[in-house]
């Protein structure tokens, strides 16, 4: 049941067995169905998760449009870092495009992780690292390459994302509308 997070854990923390077990006391599985909203815009987010089944995105709703920001597979975290760091009303939503399962670890006992094993001091700063990177990677691919390359590059990096997230939110994800995604890859089909 919890065999996936604590691998993922150990990985960047060395925890005894005890630390596990503690660690572990503090979680809470979750099980949502396909389009599911696990954070809706507007609640302040007070916890982080861990997929350890399914796929997840988040997206802002900006004048009636769904802009999709980023997806989410099993073995990684996640969470609205602006919400949960300040308190404020998140600005996103986060949604399962697939009966998924999550672990929940809420913000008070991941400090209370903190103060009880230091250790997890480490955890939380690669975690808000892993963000800032993500965030700058994704800054970087919307500012500086062409729709087709951030098509293609997204195809090398993450072919899990073209196997189990609808076309439209790809299209939404690289920043364009679904049929300027069709012509895309008609172009590199008969290029090929």
């Amino acid at each position: 049941m919890y065999e996936q997070v604590t691998s993922q854990l150990i990985k960047l923390i060395n925890l005894d067995k005890s630390e596990t077990s503690h660690f572990i006391s503090k979680l809470q599985i979750k099980q949502f169905q396909k389009k599911e909203i696990v954070l809706k815009e507007g609640a302040i987010c007070k916890f982080s998760f861990f997929i350890n089944k399914g796929c997840f995105r988040y997206f802002y709703n900006i004048n009636g449009t769904e802009n999709t920001g980023q997806f989410f597979f099993e073995n990684s975290w996640y969470t609205d870092y602006d919400s949960y760091l300040s308190g404020k009303p998140s600005k996103q939503t986060i949604e399962t495009l697939e009966k998924s399962e999550i672990i929940l670890l809420a913000k008070s006992d991941l400090q209370q992780l903190f103060h009880d094993i230091p250790k997890f001091e480490k955890f939380g700063r690669i975690m808000a690292e892993n963000a800032f990177l993500g965030l700058r990677n994704r800054n970087e691919m919307l500012t500086n390459q062409t729709a087709e390359e951030r098509y293609l590059n997204l195809i090398k990096e993450r072919p899990k994302v073209f196997e189990r997230v609808p076309q439209h939110y790809i299209a939404s994800y690289l920043g364009i509308k679904p049929p300027s995604l069709s012509r895309i890859r008609k172009r590199i089909v008969e290029a090929k």
